[in-house]
C-alpha cells in the first residue's frame, strides 16, 4: 500500500509528470518518449489498470482520497495529495474530477500481429484531432472492432484529451501506429483483408452494398474531414464507399461515419 503523501510546492519534481497538461504540443512530444500516459478521473484510472497498465504515480485532491481508497491500497506507486487550486497551478486548467495518474506505455505490436484473427479492423489516415480519435476509439469498442491502425501523422490515442473522449476505451482496442502508409494496405491484403475506403468518390458503391457483402474480413478506411482520404491511399484500396446523406448533406465527420459503418458492416453470423 501506498502511503498518501501532501505536495505543496508546485515545482515539486514529483510532480513533473503532471506539469503543462494543456500544452499539446509539448506532450505529444514528451509523453511517447518518457513512455507515459495520463489517465484522468476514477472510472479511466481503473480501467487503465484493469487492463494491466501500471500506475507511475496518482495526483489526487483530498476529496478523491476516500473515493480511491481501494486503488491506493493496492498501489505501488507514489500517491500525490494536492489542493485543487495547486492541480491547476501544476496542470495548466481545473482539474475538476480531482483524480489524475502516470501510467507505463507498453511497446505497440506490430500490425501483422493484430491482424492474426481479427475480422473487422479499422484504419485511421492522418486524423489529428484528439477528441475524434478518442470518440472513434469508442465506437471501434462499443461496435465489435477487432483492432485500430493509425497512420503515422494521427493523433496520439492516449493523449489525455483522447483517452478521456474514449471513456478509456482506448485501453481495451488492440492499436498499433503503422510505419508507413498507404504501403501497408498490401499487410492487410495479405491477411486476407477487403480493404474499403469510407469516401466521396464517383465510383463509390453505398454502404448497404459492401454490407450485404458481408466480407470475411473488412478494413475500414477513414479520413479527415477536410482533405479526406489521400489518393494514393484511394488508388490502393480495393473499395470506395459512401454513407448515402439526405437534406444536402455530403458527410458525417469521422466520428459519426465511423459509428454508422462499424454497426453496418458487423459481422452477420457472430
Amino acid at each position: 500500500m501506498s502511503q498518501p503523501r501532501t505536495v505543496t510546492d508546485p515545482a515539486d519534481p514529483r510532480l513533473a509528470d503532471y506539469t503543462g497538461l494543456t500544452d499539446v504540443e509539448l506532450r505529444r512530444r514528451r509523453e511517447p518518449a518518457e513512455g507515459l500516459f495520463i489517465a484522468e478521473g476514477e472510472k479511466v484510472i481503473r480501467r487503465a489498470l484493469a487492463a494491466g497498465y501500471l500506475m507511475r504515480s496518482m495526483l489526487l485532491t483530498p476529496k478523491w482520497l476516500t473515493v480511491m481508497a481501494d486503488v491506493i491500497a493496492e498501489a505501488d506507486a507514489p500517491v500525490h495529495v494536492v489542493e485543487p487550486a495547486l492541480a491547476e497551478q501544476v496542470t495548466g486548467y481545473h482539474v475538476h474530477r480531482g483524480a489524475l495518474a502516470s501510467m507505463t506505455r507498453r511497446p505497440l505490436p506490430a500490425a501483422a500481429e493484430l491482424l492474426v484473427g481479427a475480422r473487422r479492423v479499422a484504419v485511421f489516415e492522418d486524423i489529428v484531432d484528439h477528441a475524434n480519435i478518442g470518440a472513434a476509439f469508442r465506437n471501434a469498442a462499443a461496435l465489435g472492432v477487432d483492432a485500430v491502425l493509425l497512420t503515422p501523422r494521427c493523433a496520439d490515442p492516449f493523449y489525455r484529451r483522447s483517452v478521456k473522449v474514449s471513456m478509456g476505451a482506448v485501453f481495451q482496442v488492440p492499436w498499433t501506429r503503422l510505419e508507413s502508409w498507404p504501403g501497408a494496405v498490401g499487410t492487410l491484403h495479405s491477411a486476407g483483408f477487403t480493404v474499403a475506403a469510407l469516401c466521396l468518390s464517383e465510383q463509390a458503391i453505398t454502404l448497404d452494398e459492401l454490407a450485404a457483402r458481408d466480407d470475411d474480413r473488412l478494413a475500414l478506411v477513414f479520413g479527415t474531414e477536410g482533405d479526406g482520404i489521400a489518393r494514393g491511399t484511394l488508388a490502393a484500396v480495393d473499395e470506395h464507399v459512401r454513407i448515402p446523406m439526405d437534406a444536402g448533406v455530403d458527410s458525417l465527420n469521422v466520428a459519426a461515419a465511423s459509428a454508422v459503418a462499424f454497426y453496418a458492416t458487423r459481422p452477420r453470423n457472430s
